[in-house]
């Protein structure tokens, strides 16, 4: 009885025993992954850096793209006039009046002599059909060749190919100064002396003068009158083929008052941009 017992006990311990013991386990190095069928989950660290990197930039240059657009967009809209707002000045339709008057014609003047347009006011409120009533009438043989009325209204009473008497006498020296001469082609009826301080007579024969019906220290010149002007500048300077200089009759003669101080500001815009 009591081997039997010890028999069963001892085939119990065997069978612990076994049961205890640990399952060998290969540690070989295991097979290389081939990068080359890698699938989305057969990722290397290295790979997948690289591919976060990429996806990165991607984001980075769509962003950088939508903010780009978004910018253009603004800008346009910025660009956009609102609701009643001119978008650019439309050129004004020129309409010259013509009235010529062969008391006016002083000469001949072709494109080679053409070198200046000259601004002038006329210092007084009549209309410009008035005004050149007023010249044929007075006797001093002095016009200007074009006229424009505080409405817009333009009238022309020499034609561009003849000399007018507008400029007159100019400072002793102005003569070298602009670069012309007194060469006889100006009949120079009715011109009066001023003095030596202003000797030089040569401006009327390189020059187109223009008046505009304005009395100086009454105020702004009217809109409609700087957009004919504007206009008739730009039918001088497309009859000639090329753009005169732009001056006032003061810059001929010291002391003339014309053109006025408030026009001070156009002057400077039509000397640089042909435009008040």
């Amino acid at each position: 009885m009591l081997k039997r017992a010890l028999a069963v006990i001892a085939a119990f311990a065997l069978l612990t025993q076994a049961a205890c013991t640990p399952t060998e386990v290969s540690l070989a190095d295991p097979a290389p992954l081939d990068t080359d069928v890698l699938t989305d989950t057969q990722m290397t660290p290295e790979s997948l850096a690289v591919e976060q990197g990429d996806e990165s930039e991607t984001s980075l240059g769509e962003e950088e793209s939508a903010e780009a657009e978004a910018e253009e967009e603004e800008e346009e809209k910025a660009e956009e006039p609102s609701e009643g707002e001119e978008t650019s000045r439309s050129p004004v339709e020129l309409n010259i009046i013509t009235d010529f008057r062969s008391n006016f014609v002083h000469g001949d003047k072709d494109a080679a002599h053409q070198k200046y347009i000259m601004l002038h006011d006329t210092e007084g409120w009549s209309s410009p059909a008035n005004t050149i009533d007023w010249w044929d009438s007075n006797g001093n043989l002095v016009a200007a060749h074009f006229i424009v009325g505080t409405d817009g209204a333009v009238y022309q009473c020499v034609p561009l190919d003849k000399i007018a008497h507008h400029a007159g006498y100019g400072d002793t020296g102005h003569n070298a100064y602009y670069g012309i001469s007194e060469d006889g082609r100006d009949d120079m009826k009715g011109t009066v002396w001023v003095g030596s301080w202003a000797s030089d007579y040569g401006m009327n024969a390189w020059s187109i003068g223009i008046e505009m019906v304005h009395v100086g220290g009454s105020g702004d010149y009217p809109q409609a009158q700087l957009d004919a002007l504007d206009a008739l500048i730009a039918y001088i300077d497309g009859y000639y083929g090329f753009q005169s200089t732009i001056i006032d009759h003061k810059a001929w003669r010291s002391g003339n008052s014309d053109t006025s101080p408030e026009f001070a500001g156009y002057l400077w815009n039509y000397q640089n941009y042909r435009h008040h």
